[in-house]
């Protein structure tokens, strides 16, 4: 197999990990966010020297590639796209979105007619989400979708449905289903994105490092404190 560095910056946790052949070979976490821009620097430093120690070259980069926070993705995939440029190696985006469903199949044990709603926080009462069955297919792509007490009743009539990320404590205060299930503490991981890494570079699926841009889904909007406002009369 191949021996790849993955980078996990979509929400406030910032994640690195390196991976081999099925094996974790470096993890660290910070989960104390956001700190990206200090801490994603470093903690590759780290993972590159595991690396080096061992003899072994980078064969490949894993990025977040959203959606989520868009600083957090920018910082990220420039990390992620300078290494590949560098190197002179591929680069896999794994989708936000497609990871917490992964991990969520591979962390619980659901009943056959279960469905997974993946859930990041997207600022008031929006998340981005998608939804997924228990083997993994895709039922509904990514969206940013705002949420009330009806948002998912159809999936919640017809069975189980288990919200997991950063966005299920939000809708745990507005859903009342006795189907729905809340995995609140669970955040995209850069170890956890080896699975999907490494199908995705077993099948040579990568993206132009050149090109490449996160999935922010919606566009980032600058605001300004209105106490640095200067008017002038």
């Amino acid at each position: 197999m191949a021996l790849i560095l993955h980078i996990e910056t979509s929400t406030e946790v910032c994640s690195v990990a390196l991976s081999r052949d099925g094996d974790i070979l470096f993890s660290k976490v910070e989960k104390e966010g956001p700190s990206h821009a200090v801490l994603i620097g470093p903690f590759i430093d780290e993972a590159l020297k595991v690396a080096e120690t061992a003899g072994l070259k980078l064969d490949a980069v894993s990025v977040s590639s959203g959606p989520g926070s868009y600083t957090g993705l920018r910082i990220g995939v420039s990390f992620a796209k300078g290494i590949c440029f560098a190197l002179r190696i591929p680069l896999i985006a794994i989708p936000t979105i497609e990871l917490l469903a992964d991990m969520c199949i591979r962390i619980v044990g659901f009943p056959e007619n279960a469905l997974i709603r993946p859930v990041l926080d997207a600022r008031r009462m929006e998340v981005y989400t998608g939804l997924f069955s228990i083997d993994g297919s895709c039922i509904e792509p990514v969206n940013a979708l705002v949420v009330n007490e009806d948002s998912f009743n159809k999936e919640l009539n017809e069975g189980i449905l288990y919200f997991a990320g950063n966005g299920a404590q939000k809708l745990k205060k507005v859903i009342n289903s006795e189907n729905a299930r809340f995995i609140e503490d669970m955040s995209p991981m850069a170890e956890a994105m080896m699975p999907l890494a490494e199908k995705a570079f077993s099948e040579s699926r990568f993206v132009n490092v050149a090109y490449f841009e996160p999935f922010y889904l919606k566009e980032f909007i600058a605001t300004v404190s209105k106490k640095n406002i200067l008017t002038v009369n």
